[in-house]
C-alpha cells in the first residue's frame, strides 16, 4: 500500500513524532493509521525506559488556580533547561496543574503510599466481602485496590482533557518523553482548596 504525504502529516499532528518516525511507522503498519499509532507509542514506552533511569533535576514548578477555590503548585523534573524551556514542557505542566485541581489526587505513584494505608484499605474491603471464599475474596480485593490507586495516584489517573477517557497521566508522560528525548518525572505536588481542615 502507497503511503501518501498526508497520511504522514495526519500521524505527525496526532503524535508529535518526527516525519521520518512516522514514515516508518505507517510503513510498518502497512499504511495502517490505527496499528501506526500503536507502533508509535511501544517505541515511546521503550524509550520512555531507556530513559527512566537518567538524572532529572531540571525542569519547572507550575501553578495553576481554579476560581480563586483551589490552588496548585507541582514540581516537574526533566534532564534539561532547554526542553524545560518548550512550548511542549509548559503545556504539560500546565495541563498536570488542571488535572491535580480537577481529580485530587493523593500521591504521585503507588510507591508512595505508606505500607499502613494499603493494609487499612485491604482490611476494609475483606470485611465488604467476608461470606465469599478465600480466592474470590483476593480477587475482589485486588480489583478494590487497583481502583483506590486510580481514584488516589496522579500517574494511575486517566487525564481530564482526554477526550477518549483513556489516556492515564503515566501515558501523557511517556509520550512528552517520546517526543521530547528527556526523562521526565513528577516530583511533587500540593493541593489547596478553600475551606479544607488542615490535619
Amino acid at each position: 500500500m502507497s503511503i501518501t504525504a498526508g497520511d504522514i502529516k495526519e500521524l505527525r499532528e496526532q503524535t508529535g513524532v518526527g516525519m521520518m518516525d512516522c514514515k516508518k511507522a505507517l510503513t510498518e503498519a502497512a499504511g495502517d493509521l490505527d496499528k501506526a499509532l500503536d507502533i508509535l507509542r511501544q517505541k515511546g514506552l521503550a524509550l520512555a525506559a531507556k530513559k527512566a533511569s537518567r538524572e532529572a533535576s531540571d525542569g519547572l514548578i507550575g501553578s495553576y488556580i481554579h476560581m480563586g477555590k483551589i490552588g496548585v503548585l507541582v514540581e516537574i523534573n526533566c534532564e534539561t533547561d532547554f526542553v524545560a524551556k518548550t512550548d511542549d514542557y509548559k503545556d504539560l505542566v500546565k495541563d498536570i496543574s488542571m488535572h491535580i485541581a480537577a481529580a485530587n489526587p493523593v500521591y504521585v505513584q503507588r510507591e508512595d503510599i505508606p505500607s499502613d494505608v494499603i493494609e487499612k484499605e485491604k482490611a476494609i474491603y475483606a470485611t465488604q466481602v467476608e461470606n465469599k471464599p478465600p480466592q474470590v475474596v483476593e480477587k475482589i480485593i485486588e480489583g478494590k485496590l487497583e481502583k483506590y490507586y486510580i481514584d488516589t495516584c496522579l500517574l494511575d489517573q486517566v487525564f481530564v482533557k482526554d477526550p477518549d477517557g483513556k489516556k492515564k497521566i503515566k501515558d501523557l508522560i511517556v509520550d512528552k518523553v517520546a517526543k521530547l528525548g528527556e526523562n521526565i518525572v513528577i516530583k511533587r505536588f500540593v493541593r489547596f482548596q478553600l475551606g479544607e481542615k488542615i490535619s
